[in-house]
């Protein structure tokens, strides 16, 4: 069977597309800013095409490859609620999100995935968002479906909710079914990171991942533009030290023989990967909190991957009806580059 195309914008570390990729979907674009994360995707994938550029600025009359694809999916900065939060990076989250929304009009997938906070599937603070996107895409013949998936639900170890929207053209719409979880019972920490922990002859690693019997609280990679790499706010802080990890920085390597079975111990990136469920050989570059910070803000793969199976199974419904023209979406209204204004 052939494999479906799709288009991957804000790609960073590459979970979201590693997990469509396990998915049968071959990428044809990964759209990403931060040079570091560019650095990771084409480090595991050589042969993906990689483009280094700001959604803003993408014009996708320049790469006539995403035209007429299967999917085009969306691992976006967290937007921030107005009513909560007023900063700076809120405006540029927020116009990110709509530039997303506005390039369907030009690559018309038959899907768009979309994942971000919780709180944009039914908040009142993002109502206007929401009205936003159905505006856009329900015009565009798309229909909407917005939930919220656990990511523990699906074999991460990690308390991590996402918010989810899934766009389908009309003829595929009634054959998505969102996923069902995957595994029976979440995966503690403790059984997670045990063999990690004892990896360097560290004699208290039975008796702490004996006690780490809860997963993990969400990890947060925190903003390029302060601080160092830690494990989160102090909500966040105070459960990990609940497991007896200290969140407030991560360690070089794992504990070793000489260090005391009853004291804190701090992990390492290797291990938050883990606890994003990136398979072990997938590497990351950059220095530790530049590789932190890639690991904090993606999409756990496991997670994709389930949507990516979800979205797979609607497109398998055969239509009567041709794609969108070429012509059609090369004059489309507007474009990812008229919020750069």
């Amino acid at each position: 069977m052939n494999k479906l195309r799709f288009v991957d914008v804000c790609a960073g570390a590459g979970g979201l597309a590693l997990g469509l990729e396990e998915a049968g979907f071959d990428p044809v674009l990964l759209l990403e800013q931060k040079p570091v994360a560019c650095e990771t995707l084409r480090l595991n994938r050589p042969a993906w095409n990689v483009l280094e550029m700001d959604l803003l600025n993408f014009v996708p009359d320049e790469h006539p490859q995403t035209y007429d694809v299967d999917l085009m999916s969306a691992g976006l900065p967290r937007v921030k609620s107005s009513a909560t939060v007023a900063r700076a990076e809120t405006e540029r989250e927020l116009r990110l999100l709509k530039a997303a929304v506005l390039l369907t009009h030009s690559v018309q997938p038959r899907a768009m995935l979309i994942e971000n906070v919780p709180g944009l599937v039914d908040s009142p603070n993002f109502e206007n968002v929401r009205q936003f996107i159905r505006e856009e895409l329900e015009h565009l013949g798309y229909r909407l479906r917005w939930f919220v998936l656990n990511a523990a639900d699906f074999g991460v170890p990690q308390d991590r909710k996402q918010g989810v929207l899934v766009a389908l053209k009309e003829q595929y719409f009634t054959a998505f079914t969102p996923p069902a979880p995957t595994v029976a019972e979440h995966v503690p920490v403790g059984r997670a990171l045990r063999r990690s922990m004892a990896a360097r002859g560290w004699s208290g690693a039975d008796e702490w991942a004996a006690q780490a019997m809860s997963v993990a609280p969400t990890l947060v990679g925190g903003s390029d533009n302060r601080g160092g790499a830690d494990l989160g706010p102090t909500g966040t802080k105070k459960a990990w030290a609940r497991m007896k990890v200290n969140g407030g920085a991560l360690a070089d390597e794992a504990p070793g023989p000489d260090d005391s079975p009853s004291g804190m111990i701090k992990l390492t990136v290797s291990q938050a990967a883990v606890l994003q469920s990136f398979p072990p050989e997938w590497a990351f570059a950059g220095k530790k909190t530049a590789r932190y910070r890639q690991i904090g803000h993606a999409s756990p793969p496991p997670v994709g991957t389930a949507l990516g199976r979800a979205v797979a199974a609607a497109l398998s419904i055969k239509s009567e009806e041709e794609r969108p023209s070429k012509e059609y979406q090369a004059e489309g209204p507007p474009t990812p580059a008229t919020l750069r204004q």
